[in-house]
């Protein structure tokens, strides 16, 4: 059995192929492409016309990938832009029609299937308690839950929040190199968005999920190309999060772009995905985070969709 997931996200596509052998699925190709879907959608509602385009254009490349590939099935799923876009059903009109339909998760899907890539990672088999961190261009997923005897999961905590990495850039950080008072006024947002009592010191093994993630251990470690089995487990501290956020944020969209190690067209965001995921550190009071390279695609891949 071959099945592939896609995660149509605000920022970029994701595609993973994965082959069910010896009781477990083995990805066989994943794939990123940055086309920014999302881009101009919190200030306008809209999705834009070229965005759409290129991100429709990914889905037919992706289409015949999984063709070659011998994909038997594959799930397509979207989020935050396309939750909040009004021209929405457009672009999900447009996709169906050239044979490659998404369908749109809640953001409680979205923090489910986030939680589950992780819970199902061996990585995490001893972990007692997992608090996950999932940026995204317009949504950041928090939840925390805890194992119990039979090894099933208790959900303590399990929230979508309105902040993104895109959506910062198109509202109050719209500048490519924010200054100090630019930076503090969104930290004063993101920091009131989360003014809740969420166990401090008891927030278990941190974890976060995505983009922001994993080009912030590239970066560090200088992998020109994509290195995922040496990107996933890595730890990122808060100290080291919080040097990226200044130092990035100094740089021009064109300088960021040069750095070894950032993917392809996160020069944009990059720098306000590292802000996002040091505000939610601080928030949950954790002083590191585990990198994993799994998503809510992993998840939807293999356990189908939520309900």
């Amino acid at each position: 059995m071959i099945k592939a997931a896609i995660d149509v996200g605000s920022n970029s596509v994701l595609l993973l192929v994965s082959e069910f052998a010896d009781g477990k699925w083995n990805p066989l190709r994943e794939i990123s492409t940055v086309t920014a879907l999302g881009e101009g959608t919190k200030e306008t509602g809209l999705l834009k016309e070229d965005r759409m385009t290129s991100t429709l254009e990914v889905l037919i490349s992706y289409k015949v990938i999984c063709g070659e590939m011998g994909v038997q099935e594959c799930l397509t799923g979207g989020t935050m832009a396309l939750r909040i876009a009004k021209n929405a059903d457009e672009f999900l009109n447009r996709a169906a029609e050239q044979g490659t339909p998404v369908r749109i998760l809640s953001g409680d899907q979205e923090a489910e299937l986030g939680f589950l890539a992780v819970a199902n990672d061996p990585l995490f088999a001893n972990e007692a308690r997992l608090s996950i961190i999932d940026p995204g261009g317009h949504s950041t997923e928090l939840m925390t839950a805890d194992r119990q005897p039979d090894g099933a999961w208790m959900m303590k905590f399990r929230q979508s929040f309105a902040v993104g990495a895109l959506g910062l850039r198109g509202t109050i950080i719209p500048d490519e190199t924010p200054d100090f008072a630019q930076r503090l006024n969104a930290m004063d947002q993101i920091d009131s968005l989360l003014s809740f009592d969420y166990l401090p010191g008891q927030s278990g093994r941190a974890v976060v999920l995505g983009a922001t993630g994993t080009n912030l251990i590239s970066i560090r470690e200088g992998f020109a190309d994509w290195e995922p089995d040496k990107v996933h487990g890595q730890i990122l501290d808060f100290e080291e999060i919080s040097r990226a956020v200044g130092w990035l944020c100094d740089k021009t969209d064109a300088e960021r772009s040069q750095i070894v190690g950032l993917e392809k067209g996160r020069e944009k965001t990059i720098h306000l995905g590292a802000l996002i995921l040091e505000r939610f550190m601080q928030s949950i009071h954790v002083l590191d985070v585990m990198v994993s390279i799994r998503g809510w695609r992993h998840a939807l891949l293999e356990t189908g969709w939520p309900s």
